[in-house]
């Protein structure tokens, strides 16, 4: 791709992202996250500050040292992500839990988080900033807080406020020691260790830009241009390997489709390589919602891309094998399944997008089911037509390249599609007839003829001697014995009938021909040979013709009607 077209695509991704992150407000977040006043399954152990503090430790600890999955399920219920993104649960729950490990290590005979009996009518608690924090970790406390909110089920959780925070306030306490007590540190996915490993001048609170710290801006970076450098190596290899199956198969023509194919696979390698990497850096919710929104859009539009090139090139590949075999029925039905994939193809792609987006379909699909009747009627001329056309590839009443007569519609069709069907007409205009009449209309297929009759009579002169008129005739009818697209057992070749200005010869015969273009160029062939014939026996054509007899002498003429009114009793002529 060049730079233009790389710059649109990132333009592209940008915005997708900024969708993506608009669209995680309370509203699109119901299939994700606990919505406050909802009940949850865990209540009964969240009835107070306490009770959520030691489900949350508890499930954190079997979730990433004792690596139960099950247990992220209680994690997620003790955090409000209402203003978060969901798909960052673990991130949020590691930051959460490795700021409090850092505060204290909480001794649950003597703590300070309110059990129910103390809780009274407060419905917010906040744990930290505190006065017991103040002298250690005062300066801390402009980062976030970390507060306990009950909902209107009577359910607490950590407030989203606090989960908002989670991140920027997990790199203020980073360089904090371990509370006393605390003997082991999640490792975070494996983001830690890679925390490890980077200097201190290229993170922390004050090495930011934009909410992302120094070594994250410069992985971005990086991991845009491996991105980039995995694409050119896929389209690299691939079109090697296509180039080699090319000439295997000696599908030259093919070239062209298979280059296509391979450009937004390599695509689609980039944005799985993305997708991964960045989940690597723990970068905040916004910028994580934005970069992974526009990795997922792009993603989608890379596989919709390819899957339409692919299935463009299976079905030229079958349309050339389908050309080679006598039946005609798989050149209509291949480019229905095209067309057929290419339309599930497309529905893949919005759907998958709408939810990498966190749209919600179903009350979409929903309100479809609901006005599907309206729906019904209001498209039941497509529905109709899609019927036809079902009904057209089976009852097969003709085929791509037949010669047809609809009602008022001639010419040889074209296409078939979902809704009509397209008939090119000898005047070289386009016709589209709706599948539906074709249920209903009389077809009449010329192209189906095994024979082509073809009707004429040959006019020779009445001067034509009567064994030259028998030998004509009998080399006439050699001559359609002899050719090799005509019918030989049922054909006529007679004198017929007395013309006007010639004796004419009925020739009555059928040519077993595939289209009209060959029989046109058998019909010549067959009237060269008939002049031919009549020029070695010595016939001659006759044409339209008059004679005028004259007296004897022309410059007399004999009126007697004329002599008789004259007062010309002997009727003489006048000269």
């Amino acid at each position: 791709m060049n730079r233009l077209q790389w710059l649109l695509l990132s333009c592209v991704m940008v915005l997708a992202g900024a969708t993506h992150c608009l669209a995680q407000t309370p509203a699109t977040q119901t299939n994700n996250t606990v919505m406050p006043g909802a009940s949850s399954r865990f209540a009964d152990q969240q009835k107070s500050p306490r009770d959520t503090m030691r489900l949350f430790l508890k499930s954190m600890d079997e979730a990433v040292n004792q690596k139960q999955p099950a247990a992220w399920e209680r994690v997620k219920a003790c955090l409000d992500l209402t203003q978060a993104n969901s798909d960052r649960l673990q991130n949020i729950a590691q930051d959460l839990w490795g700021v409090i490990d850092r505060l204290e290590f909480i001794d649950w005979d003597d703590t300070h988080l309110p059990d129910v009996d103390q809780l009274g009518k407060i419905t917010y608690f906040t744990y930290f900033p505190a006065t017991r924090f103040e002298t250690k970790f005062g300066h801390l406390a402009q980062y976030g807080e970390i507060s306990f909110e009950q909902d209107a089920a009577g359910v607490w959780r950590f407030s989203a406020m606090t989960v908002q925070k989670s991140h920027s306030l997990f790199i203020a306490f980073e360089t904090q020691e371990l509370a006393l007590g605390v003997t082991q540190f999640p490792d975070r996915e494996g983001r830690q260790g890679l925390r490890s490993h980077i200097p201190t001048s290229l993170k922390g609170v004050d090495r930011t830009l934009l909410t992302l710290e120094y070594w994250q801006w410069m992985s971005l970076f990086i991991i845009a241009l491996l991105g980039v450098a995995l694409d050119q190596v896929l389209r690299t290899g691939l079109r090697i390997f296509c180039r080699k199956l090319i000439v295997r198969h000696a599908a030259l023509e093919h070239v062209t489709e298979m280059e296509d194919a391979v450009r937004p696979i390599g695509l689609l390698g980039s944005a799985i390589l993305w997708g991964l990497l960045i989940r690597a850096l723990g970068l905040p919710d916004t910028a994580y919602s934005i970069l992974m929104g526009a990795v997922h859009i792009f993603g989608v539009f890379a596989a919709v891309w390819g899957a339409w090139r692919v299935t463009d090139l299976i079905a030229e590949v079958l349309l050339d094998k389908a050309k080679q075999t006598a039946n005609k029925f798989d050149d209509v039905l291949i480019p229905m399944i095209r067309k057929t994939i290419k339309i599930f193809i497309v529905a893949f792609g919005l759907i998958y997008g709408a939810q990498s987006l966190h749209i919600n379909i179903i009350p979409l699909v929903t309100g479809l089911g609901i006005g599907g009747l309206a729906f019904a009627f209001a498209a039941k001329d497509t529905i109709e037509n899609f019927f036809g056309s079902v009904a057209v590839i089976l009852d097969r009443p003709f085929e791509v390249g037949d010669w047809v007569v609809i009602g008022d519609v001639e010419g040889t069709v074209e296409e078939l599609g979902f809704r009509s069907t397209r008939i090119r007409t000898f005047y070289n205009s386009q016709i589209t007839v709706p599948n539906s009449a074709l249920v209903r209309a009389t077809v009449d297929n010329y192209g189906r003829r095994q024979y082509r009759r073809w009707k004429t009579y040959l006019g020779v002169q009445y001067d034509t001697p009567p064994e030259k008129m028998i030998e004509f005739v009998q080399g006439i009818r050699q001559l359609v014995l002899d050719h090799p697209y005509t019918r030989k057992d049922y054909f006529h070749v007679y004198y017929n009938r007395f013309g006007a200005s010639s004796l004419e010869i009925l020739l009555y015969v059928f040519h077993e021909v595939p289209d009209w273009g060959k029989e046109l160029e058998e019909r010549e062939r067959l009237f060269i040979d008939i002049v031919k014939l009549a020029k070695t026996i010595g016939v001659e054509f006759a044409f339209p013709t008059q004679t005028i007899h004259m007296a004897n002498d022309p410059m007399t003429v004999n009126f007697p009607n004329v002599n008789k009114f004259l007062g010309n009793q002997e009727g003489k002529a006048y000269t």
